[in-house]
């Protein structure tokens, strides 16, 4: 019942009309490199979790690489689950930075110091990567009932780490990025003022510095739209970001710029429309990354629906945060 569920909700989102946009090109590979995490939080859109076995095998993460060295993309930002959790992850960016590719790891900072990842954060420091951490608030117990018990107190001496290793410190040219997702069915506050509280809040009362922080709208997919449909919430949130768009932030949408591939190297305009089934534009037919070597992506169509309103409502939400 709860799959029948799921699919309606993805049909209806289909249904939805949205303005059509098109791609300028093409300057970042997302890669989810599986849905396997140590956690399983209430607002993920990916349905990760521990139980989750779906990760990307070595065969995908070569074409990866392929694709990365034949098509200049400069940005390389890898996504999980716990993407860390992945056998071939270090392999895959030592792989990315031989080709001077920037690579940004999507980290839940708990990962730091799950067993098994012994030297990741000196890792991660020693290559150079970009880390973008979530953490959706300063606070104890809404970071805990939003992710887990315990999960607070482990991100922050995850954040310490990163810190020591020089992470977020000036001069270090490590990148420390925070991510921000409200507890419900709201759109985030502006990003501006948040990031001035975080930064004040987690440097006075902890000692933690970091660069930026990404406030990012929560996305009606998946685990958290099955929460609001226990709730009741799910067709007033679709209505909330309907009524918030903006057409100004149809301008600069990551799907503009940035292509999605999943575990099995098919690709998608974005992992949103990843995990909704909503494939390239291409005859209703799954596109490997493989096949799109030497292709051109300027003014090819994206693949809209309904859900894509997350990403245009009120300040803009993507992955580098807030648009406006």
């Amino acid at each position: 019942m709860a799959h029948n569920g799921i699919n309606s909700r993805a049909t209806r989102q289909r249904q939805t009309p949205f303005p059509a946009i098109r791609r300028r090109g093409l300057s970042t590979l997302q890669v989810n490199l599986g849905y396997r995490c140590n956690q399983a939080c209430v607002h993920c859109h990916v349905n990760a979790g521990p139980k989750r076995t779906e990760e990307m095998d070595r065969g995908v993460i070569d074409e990866v690489i392929a694709f990365l060295s034949a098509s200049g993309v400069k940005t390389l930002d890898i996504t999980g689950g716990a993407p860390e959790l992945n056998p071939h992850f270090r392999d895959l960016v030592r792989a990315a930075c031989g080709l001077g590719v920037h690579v940004i790891d999507r980290c839940n900072l708990t990962i730091l110091e799950e067993p098994g990842q012994d030297g990741l954060t000196e890792f991660l420091a020693g290559a150079g990567v970009e880390v973008t951490a979530s953490l959706p608030c300063y606070l104890e117990d809404n970071v805990d009932a939003q992710r887990g018990k315990g999960v607070f107190a482990a991100s922050l001496r995850g954040l310490r780490r990163l810190n020591a290793e020089g992470y977020g410190q000036a001069g270090t040219g490590l990148t420390l990025n925070l991510v921000y997702n409200p507890q419900g069915p709201h759109l985030p506050p502006p990003q501006a003022a948040l990031e001035a509280d975080y930064r004040e809040r987690l440097a006075r009362e902890h000692g933690i510095v970091f660069n930026a922080l990404y406030a990012l709208a929560n996305m009606p997919i998946e685990r958290f739209a099955r929460t609001l449909c226990a709730r009741g919430e799910y067709q007033g949130y679709m209505a909330l970001l309907r009524a918030a768009h903006r057409e100004e932030n149809l301008e600069t949408v990551m799907c503009r710029t940035l292509l999605s591939v999943d575990w099995r190297g098919h690709v998608y305009d974005c992992d949103f429309n990843q995990m909704l089934g909503i494939p390239l534009p291409n005859g209703g037919r799954p596109t490997r990354l493989q096949d799109l070597i030497g292709r051109g992506f300027a003014g090819r169509p994206i693949a809209v629906a309904g859900h894509c309103y997350g990403c245009t409502a009120g300040q803009g939400s993507s992955c580098g945060g807030a648009l406006q």
